[in-house]
C-alpha cells in the first residue's frame, strides 16, 4: 500500500480540476470549429460543382471560402472572448476594491456561501477563514464569481484555435472535390462530408458526455440539407446559363 486513500486518488478515466475542464472545453470547440469548416465549405463547393465543371472555379471559390470562413471565425472568436474577458476583469478588479474597503463583510459574505453549500455556520466561517488567510483574492473570486483570476481565457489563443480548427474541417470537402474525376466529383463529396461529420458529431457527443447516436443524426442532416441545398441552386444556375 502506498498509504493514499481511496478518497485521495483520482479514478484514471475521469478528468478532474480546472485545467482538465478547459483542455475539455478547448477540444470541444475545436471539434465545432472544424465541423463548421466542413459544412459551409462543403455546401459552397457543391453548388459550385452542379453549376460548372471548370476546376479553376471551384479552386477559386474553395479557397475564398476557406480563408473567408477561417478569418471569420478568427475574429469573431477575438471580438467575444475580449469581451467576456473585459468583463471578467470588470468583476475582479470590483471584487479586489470590496475586499479591500470591507474586508469583514466580504469574509461574512464567504462564509455564507460555504454555508449554502452545507457545511455547518462554525465549519464555514472556519473554512472561510482559512481560505482568506491564505488567499482572499482568488477565494473569493472562485466562491462568488466562478473565476480564476489566474487562468483567465485568452483571446488571440481563442482565435487562433478557431481559424485552425476551421481550415482543418474546409480543407475535407475542398480535397474531396478537386481530386476525384469530373463524373464523380459530388458524390464522392457527399460521402467524405457526411462520413466527417459523423465522426465529429460522434466526437462532440462524447466530450460532451450526451447520446452519441441523436448528435451524429443531427450533424449528418444538417450537413446533407445545406449540400443538397447548394446543389440545387447550382443546378438552378446552370439551367439558366448563369
Amino acid at each position: 500500500m502506498d498509504g493514499t486513500t481511496g478518497a485521495s486518488r483520482a479514478h484514471p478515466y475521469e478528468p478532474h480540476g480546472e485545467g482538465a475542464a478547459s483542455k475539455l472545453n478547448w477540444l470541444r470547440a475545436g471539434v465545432l470549429g472544424a465541423n463548421d469548416g466542413i459544412v459551409s465549405t462543403a455546401g459552397l463547393v457543391v453548388g459550385v460543382a452542379a453549376a460548372t465543371t471548370s476546376t479553376g472555379a471551384l479552386v477559386t471559390a474553395g479557397i475564398a471560402g476557406l480563408l473567408s470562413g477561417a478569418i471569420s471565425m478568427a475574429v469573431g472568436e477575438y471580438v467575444s472572448v475580449s469581451t467576456q474577458r473585459d468583463s471578467e476583469r470588470a468583476q475582479l478588479a470590483k471584487e479586489r476594491r470590496e475586499l479591500t474597503d470591507e474586508p469583514d463583510y466580504e469574509l461574512a459574505e464567504l462564509a455564507g456561501i460555504y454555508e449554502a453549500k452545507g457545511l455547518s455556520p462554525a465549519t464555514a466561517r472556519k473554512v472561510a477563514e482559512e481560505f482568506t488567510a491564505h488567499d482572499a483574492f482568488t477565494a473569493h473570486a472562485e466562491a462568488e464569481l466562478g473565476l480564476n483570476p489566474k487562468a483567465l481565457t485568452n483571446p488571440w489563443q481563442a482565435a487562433f484555435s478557431s481559424a485552425v480548427a476551421f481550415t482543418i474541417g474546409a480543407m475535407l470537402p475542398l480535397l474531396a472535390i478537386l481530386l476525384p474525376p469530373v463524373t464523380t466529383r459530388i458524390p464522392v463529396t457527399f460521402a467524405a462530408v457526411l462520413a466527417a461529420l459523423a465522426l465529429t458529431g460522434s466526437v462532440s457527443a462524447r466530450l460532451g458526455g450526451s447520446a452519441r447516436g441523436r448528435a451524429v443524426v443531427r450533424v449528418v442532416l444538417g450537413g446533407a440539407l445545406a449540400m443538397a441545398v447548394t446543389y440545387g441552386i447550382g443546378q438552378l444556375a446552370q439551367i439558366a446559363g448563369v
